[in-house]
Parts: C-alpha cells; structure tokens; sequence
C-alpha cells in the first residue's frame, strides 16, 4: 500500500495516484476531507500526517524492506506555515470577567423567577470555566464524589465527549495513574454548593425521573425532551455550547468568543498579574510552564507598553526635553 493509499484510508479522501510525497501533501491541504468536516486539512494537521508517514517508513527501513525513507526529502508545512493558521484567541481581562459574573448570577425578576428559572440556570457552570479554565469535557464530567471540600480541590476524571450524535461519559486520558486535580478558591466551592442545593430541587421534582450519575452538572429537567437524554445523566455538550452562544450574544461578549476562551482568558490574566507560571501551567495540565507562556500570554501590545514605561522611567527618558 502506498503512502497516498494510506492517508486516503484514514481521511476517508480518494486521492487516486499521488507520484511523491509532496504532491500528497498538497493535496490534502485542498481536497476536502469528510473527517474535517468536509474542509481541507491545515497545516498542523498535514504537519502531523508527515511525521506519522514518516515513522512508519523509517521503521520499514531499519527492517530493509525498502531501501531509504522518502519522508526525508519531504516538503511537509513549515513551522511559520503553521504558526500563520492558528487561531488568535480572544480573550477578556479581569474586568469583564468580573462583569459577566455579577450578570450572569443576577435574576431577569419576572414573576416565575427562582432558583430553578432558566435566566440563571447555567451561572454555576459558566462559573466553573470563568474562574477554574477547565474544558468544556472536564467541567461537564465532574463528579460529586470527586469534589474535596475541605482542600477546596476537583479531582477530574471523567470527561462528557461528542461520539457522533451522542455525548457519553468517558474516562480522563490521563499520564500516569493519578487524576489530575485542581486547586480553586472557597468561593469556587460555595459555588457547586449552589449547584447542589439546584440538583436538589430537581430531584426533588422530578422524582423517579431522575436517573443518578453522581454528575456535579448533570442533565436538569427544563424542557426535557425525548431524545434519549435522561435527568441526572451527562449533558448533550453542543446543547451546552448552543447556550452559551446565546449567552454570550445576550451579553453582547465578543462574537468569536468560545467556552475554551475562558481558559485562555484566565491564564492571560493570571500570567498578566505576576502569578507562578509554574502553577499556572499545573493547574491548567500543560506539560511545562514554556508551552503555557509560549501559547497563552497572547496580549502583546498590553505587555510591551509596560515594559516601555518602565524603561523610560528607570533612564529617567522623561526629563530629556
């Protein structure tokens, strides 16, 4: 089988006969693929295409079944090739974060409010990204039992994750056999208490309906339908995101501005305040604090005019004149 004939079985793309390594590559950057949603694939993903072709030829290498690697001569994506695609993330700075919070938790006041109406049905969720920059997986998995509330620590291991039409409860991908755990302020906590004393009453509605999961933001019972999504069980994570986009519209927030935006939000701000980035990057599970700085200290302009200050003031620039 040829490179082309493997790329084209894992994309689900008939590429027909590629002559060359960089002719595939080229054409994986244009034709669509059904796997990405029917885009072609970017850089980092072509990048990635490259570097499995090429272990898998390096190995048929050293057991001489062919007598060199093609993939060396290769023209994969470049690292500024890549760098160009990315995304630049949006972000908001500790003062609008501290807006949308005193919004979010405050009652629309019309005559059927309570603690169960919709206008703030979602506050404690939306909490748990703003102030812990958890993943949308992550905070949708969390479990009761996971919660140490006298350490004011999550352990996360279950994550909710889209498999075709349907979000099931997985286990955390994890390193080493420990759950990941992250460490939150006592206000963080009094938070998922509001967040039970709301199961609660649920529960206490809907009675035999409620199916137990142990789930911190388990599927309610507004507008149940029957779709196959019980009370008690995880929720449907693009529900999860299709309400945020109303949210996030209601408030008037950035327009491209995603649940995983929080993450970037909060560890910007935390790197902006000073804060260790050695447990800036523990807590958000990144493999070094480099990667952390290196992929969310995204607010140049802010960073590079105090730094400009500061140096005008230590040369004493501003007495010249």
């Amino acid at each position: 089988m040829s490179a082309g004939d493997l790329v084209s079985a894992r994309l689900g793309v008939d590429l027909g006969h590629v002559p060359g390594l960089d002719a595939l590559y080229r054409m994986v950057e244009t034709v669509p693929c059904p796997s990405n949603r029917g885009k072609p694939l970017g850089a980092k993903s072509v990048r990635h295409v490259h570097n499995i072709l090429s272990g898998a030829l390096e190995a048929a290498v050293t057991k001489n079944l062919i007598p060199k690697n093609p993939a060396a001569t290769a023209s994969p994506p470049t690292t500024r090739q890549i760098k160009s695609q990315q995304r630049k993330f949006v972000t908001l700075d500790n003062a609008d974060s501290a807006a949308f919070l005193e919004d979010i938790w405050t009652p629309c006041g019309q005559r059927d409010c309570g603690p169960l109406h919709f206008c703030t049905r979602d506050a404690p969720l939306w909490t748990t990204y703003t102030a812990t920059a958890v993943r949308r997986s992550e905070a949708l998995g969390m479990m009761w039992d996971l919660a140490h509330w006298d350490e004011c620590a999550i352990e996360l291991e279950w994550v909710v994750v889209e498999i075709g039409n349907k979000s099931v409860l997985r286990r955390l991908t994890k390193d080493g056999d420990d759950n990941a755990i992250i460490y939150v302020d006592p206000a963080v906590m009094n938070v998922l208490k509001v967040q039970r004393e709301h199961q609660e009453l649920w529960k206490e509605r809907l009675g035999s309906r409620w199916v137990e999961h142990g789930l911190v933001f388990a599927r309610d019972g507004y507008l149940l339908r029957d779709d196959g999504i019980t009370p008690g069980g995880p929720q449907d994570a693009g529900q999860v995101s299709a309400r945020w986009r109303t949210t996030r519209k209601k408030l008037d927030l950035p327009p491209r501005f995603r649940l995983h935006d929080w993450r970037h939000s909060k560890v910007t701000n935390d790197l902006d305040a000073g804060e260790n980035p050695v447990e800036v990057s523990a807590n958000v599970r990144h493999h070094s604090p480099g990667y952390t700085m290196a992929q969310y200290g995204k607010r140049r302009v802010q960073g590079a005019r105090k730094l400009a200050s500061g140096t005008a003031q230590r040369i004493g620039l501003g007495r010249i004149g």
